[in-house]
């Protein structure tokens, strides 16, 4: 990796990248249908995958013990010098006794504030329609009662363990899917607690396996069975689950086995396995970036509500303003948007982050039909446009600047060879607009009285039918 890409992933992790080469990694090539993408063949997973599509917003959880230092997620244990990976607090000299202390985090992990259906219900109201939530990071902690490790939330050294609800993954599948959810798991190949993996023998040097699986086939072995069965106990034992959201894909390992498995519990599975070979990447993955012009391929961007995936005591949440244009932004591109929250060590969220979705809900409430099972369609976004379609309607979404918080008396959008006898209306107004084509562009008057009505929306959204 050159010197600028080193500089520019490094800019992007020191605001919250949970895997720092994402984002850069995939650049402008990931964004190549041509080169990257191979749609995915089985009648179920296209099902699956178009019926993800429509739903266009989901909710994103990182959390694991990390969250009692308030610190980022797993990648304070990588030994690799980088800003995201820096080690604070009074172990930080020396990585053995770090690591050692870092994972005993597990002896005083009790999210008692823990309460699945609070998050569910908040998300829902915010117009939420997919969760996925991390089953295992990098780290190797898993929040579920897998039998493999007892680095686990149900372990007996885990105070948590005692509490009726301490299988967290379960848990929150089952609320969210109470809600109508589509339910995700995301899953790290990577694992840094593991022995096959970080072998104690050769300490690590980065993120990579500490040996040298040619010389050491058998441990190599143990691991990625270690990894399969841990995913088939996700596939099994967790209800119904429509995406395996896969991290990590320096852990390279044949796939094949993995995935077959996983469909022939979950039929229909959609898989991304993140950066990795495209039969097994059902959608595109940017991470903290919203891509610049529309991608005719399913894609995703994951992006955090403030500065961090993880926890921190003093968060930056986003403007819902800027919150909601990003949603716009990414549907009239063909995206959907998964809005990531860290959980904090109590087990509940910052209360600005539920106010942040209030916020969202009480726009989707009034606009979520220019949003919920719309396709994009030419030009996309052009200025301050985003278009998008039903089978009825055409969509003129219209993302004002910081400071413009009212609509003018009149109004030009981009759009030629419109039916002349179209009716408009503006979403959340009853009364019918007056129009004209003007060259290559259309005028909407708006009445006063509309005007005052939608004072400070984040976007204002016209109807065309």
């Amino acid at each position: 990796m050159g010197k600028q890409s080193i500089i520019r992933n490094t800019l992007l992790v020191m605001f919250g990248c949970s895997s720092y080469l994402s984002a850069s990694s995939q650049g402008t090539q990931a964004y190549d249908p041509e080169k990257t993408y191979a749609a995915p063949t089985e009648e179920a997973v296209k099902a699956n995958l178009s019926h993800w599509q429509d739903l266009k917003f989901g909710l994103f959880m990182h959390w694991g013990t990390y969250s009692q230092w308030g610190i980022v997620e797993s990648w304070s244990l990588s030994p690799e010098d980088y800003p995201f990976t820096k080690r604070t607090g009074p172990y930080a000299a020396n990585w053995f006794q770090y690591k050692q202390a870092y994972e005993n985090l597990q002896t005083t992990f009790n999210p008692t504030h823990f309460n699945p259906d609070k998050w569910a219900d908040a998300a829902k109201a915010a117009g939420m329609r997919y969760v996925v939530f991390t089953t295992k990071h990098h780290d190797g902690f898993c929040m579920f009662d897998t039998k493999y490790t007892d680095y686990k939330i149900t372990s007996a050294k885990t105070p948590f363990s005692s509490n009726p609800r301490s299988n967290i993954s379960l848990e929150i599948f089952n609320a969210f899917r109470k809600k109508d959810f589509m339910a995700g798991a995301y899953f790290s190949k990577p694992d840094w607690h593991s022995e096959d993996y970080w072998w104690s023998y050769f300490p690590p040097k980065d993120r990579h396996q500490s040996y040298d699986k040619k010389v050491y086939p058998e441990r190599w072995q143990r691991f990625c069975d270690f990894t399969y069965n841990q995913i088939e106990e996700l596939m099994t034992n967790y209800g119904k689950l429509d995406l395996l959201w896969l991290d990590g894909s320096w852990a390279g390992m044949d796939m094949k086995p993995i995935v077959t498995m996983a469909r022939k519990h979950q039929p229909g599975l959609i898989v991304v396995d993140r950066h990795g070979a495209a039969a097994y990447v059902n959608y595109l993955t940017p991470e903290q970036k919203i891509p610049d012009h529309y991608i005719p391929v399913p894609w995703e961007t994951c992006m955090t509500l403030g500065r961090s995936w993880s926890y921190i005591v003093k968060e930056n949440y986003k403007p819902s303003r800027q919150l909601i244009q990003m949603l716009v932004d990414i549907v009239a591109k063909n995206g959907n948007l998964l809005l990531n929250i860290g959980p904090g060590p109590d087990g509940d969220w910052h209360a600005e982050a539920y106010q942040r979705l209030a916020d969202i809900g009480k726009w989707m409430k009034t606009n979520s039909e220019s949003i919920y099972g719309t396709k994009p369609v030419a030009p996309y976004r052009q200025d301050k446009w985003a278009f998008t379609k039903s089978e009825k309607a055409l969509y003129l979404s219209y993302l004002p600047a910081e400071k413009e918080n009212t609509l003018p008396a009149a109004i030009s959008v981009p759009l030629k060879e419109v039916n002349q006898k179209a009716v408009v209306t503006l979403l959340g107004v009853k009364k019918q607009l007056t129009w004209k084509q003007t060259g290559d562009s259309i005028t909407i008057s708006i009445p006063e009285a509309a005007q005052e009505q939608l004072a400070g929306e984040a976007v204002w959204v016209f109807k065309m039918n």
